[in-house]
């Protein structure tokens, strides 16, 4: 049967081992999503392409990793190194050298598909615990050896570029365990190395485990949840996407433990304490620049799946979504876990990717909501069945008030279904040079038009750009909006424009990063952002910790030299 729509030859076959797409691909290497049919017809329209434009990959990174780039480190260095963690724990080939110093910078992996090689570690290491970790930190201080780490590699701003060389250190491939379960505190004492599904799993399955008699969740869910650690979440000050309820990151974070070049210490167990301002609260977000995480307490949560209570709901404008959203943060009823709300742009377009009907849409305009006017919102209550009942209810009472009508639980659930893969897309659009990018900034409810019209202003302004924006972190104070922008553009005038972007949030009051981390890419930015004696405070933090500047140097959080970006 003859199809009647074109489809493009989208890659089905893992990439071999030892290549560049390899590096680069996202996630699972037999995992795909491809772009729905009405992507591709979406594409077509906007961006003036045709079937043959699909019908040639280019610069699809399927080339061996060749380096030619001798190790700048002594033999005897090496061997030292091999001494502390084994010669089966060391690697100095090629593409273990550019493997762990890669992470999913969309530069980066712009750039490795064309086989363009830029800073990369010496030697790659994988320490086998935290004793292992203070010897290697020992050591390297000594012979001033750079220190970059990578766990999940997940990073999206450079964080795992090592650019004066040194070592990689990889924590997850041993350090990679949740220790202990404490029912009675309710935390979790776990290893940084280990992925997001691993330690939900465990928490989840705690009675056998740990025999604790209730089973627990870790309450952080980010869109990478796969194939980030726990530790990166905690040093990029990450969020997830139940933030609403159980906290970002950093606000289930309960006690660190950090090796340092000035030495090895671990904060204090304790709920709260009136002892002066908190280490703690200083070394999350540090993103390796003063020491190592070696082990976390985390606090977890009840798990009670069974409880949840999903919503979904289409406002008739943006400013009664905004509105809505804040009136349900503000009040004292309890907060959803999920929550998300849908700009026009992104609402319209998502409705077509979906495959919505004709006669909903039909409907939907009967009923006054138009289209590139109406906004999606949606999200889920968890926790006690009283709680997410009361809730529930009280959520749908205000989107009522502001004109929303309910679309049930439908909604909430097709995106659960897909929300860990849509990174897998990025892959098959780099595939016919279309680029997907985002940025997101921190908001308080007094600026957010202003920031939301401002930074769309600006990508709209650029012939043929799709700007998708949604909110989905939510407090009673604010919200974060996240700017997804999907254009045809080569590498260098997707660092212009995203350069351009970043400089628009900062002129229109967004912070300069929300949930990502600042790594290199935000660097230029941070002095700006955060001014002078706030900056000085960090610099004076990185010289007592670290006063030889071996700790991911060059330009992470801006505490030292920023090197150019090209």
């Amino acid at each position: 049967m003859k199809l009647k729509f074109f489809r493009p030859d989208w890659t089905e076959e893992a990439p071999a081992p030892g290549t560049f797409r390899s590096i680069a691909k996202y996630g699972d290497p037999h995992h795909f999503k491809h772009p729905s049919d009405a992507w591709v017809k979406m594409m077509k329209q906007d961006f003036h392409m045709s079937d043959a434009d699909f019908l040639h990959k280019q610069n699809e990174g399927l080339a061996p990793v060749v380096l030619n780039r001798p190790s700048a480190l002594k033999s005897s260095q090496i061997d030292a190194l091999k001494s502390i963690v084994g010669p089966e724990n060391i690697a100095t080939d090629d593409y273990a050298r550019v493997k762990y110093s890669s992470a999913k910078t969309s530069e980066e992996i712009i750039e490795l598909r064309q086989g363009i090689i830029r800073e990369v570690a010496d030697v790659v290491v994988h320490p086998r615990d935290k004793n292992d970790v203070r010897k290697i930190v020992e050591y390297c201080d000594a012979e001033l050896i750079p220190v970059t780490v990578f766990s999940g590699g997940s990073s999206c701003n450079f964080g795992c570029r090592p650019f004066k060389g040194g070592i990689s250190l990889v924590l997850s491939t041993h350090m990679n365990k949740l220790l202990e379960v404490n029912e009675l505190n309710q935390t979790a004492r776990v290893q940084p190395g280990m992925f997001g599904p691993a330690y939900e799993k465990a928490l989840n399955q705690s009675p056998e485990i740990f025999h604790t008699r209730l089973r627990y969740t870790c309450g952080h869910f980010p869109q990478s949840f796969e194939y980030s650690t726990v530790g990166g979440w905690i040093l990029t000050l990450g969020s997830g996407q139940a933030s609403t309820y159980y906290g970002d990151a950093c606000d289930i974070v309960f006690s660190q433990e950090y090796v340092t070049p000035a030495g090895t210490f671990k904060t204090l167990d304790y709920p709260a304490t009136a002892t002066g301002p908190k280490v703690n609260e200083i070394m999350k977000g540090s993103e390796g620049v003063f020491g190592i995480l070696v082990e976390v307490t985390m606090k977890i949560f009840r798990y009670m799946p069974e409880n949840r209570q999903r919503f979904s709901f289409m406002y008739p404008t943006w400013e009664a979504a905004v509105d809505a959203s804040r009136e349900i943060m503000q009040s004292e009823f309890g907060k959803p876990a999920i929550f998300r709300i849908s700009d026009p742009e992104e609402t319209d377009r998502g409705l077509k990717l979906y495959g919505m009907p004709g006669i909903v849409d039909a409907f939907l305009a009967f009923r006054g909501f138009k289209p590139m006017q109406r906004c999606l919102g949606m999200g889920n209550v968890e926790g006690d069945k009283d709680f997410t009942r009361l809730v529930a209810r009280k959520i749908k009472r205000i989107a009522a008030k502001y004109g929303a009508i309910s679309l049930t639980g439908y909604a909430a659930r097709k995106w659960e279904h897909t929300r860990y893969t849509e990174p897998y897309m990025r892959e098959d659009l780099n595939d016919y040079g279309i680029l997907i990018d985002t940025l997101e900034a921190g908001v308080t409810w007094d600026n957010l038009h202003r920031l939301h019209a401002g930074v769309r202003a600006y990508i709209k302004g650029r012939p043929d750009t799709m700007c998708l924006t949604h909110a989905s972190h939510f407090y009673p104070q604010g919200t974060n909006l996240y700017f997804i922008f999907v254009a045809r553009m080569n590498v260098d005038e997707y660092v212009t424009f995203q350069n351009g972007i970043i400089d628009r949030i900062q002129k229109f009051g967004g912070s300069l990063s929300h949930h990502h981390g600042v790594g290199r890419l935000l660097a230029p930015w941070m002095e700006e952002h955060l001014g002078r004696e706030q900056m000085a405070v960090l610099r004076a933090v990185k010289r007592h910790f670290d006063p030889h500047n071996i700790m991911n140097p060059g330009g992470q959080l801006g505490l030292d030299e920023i090197p150019p970006r090209r």
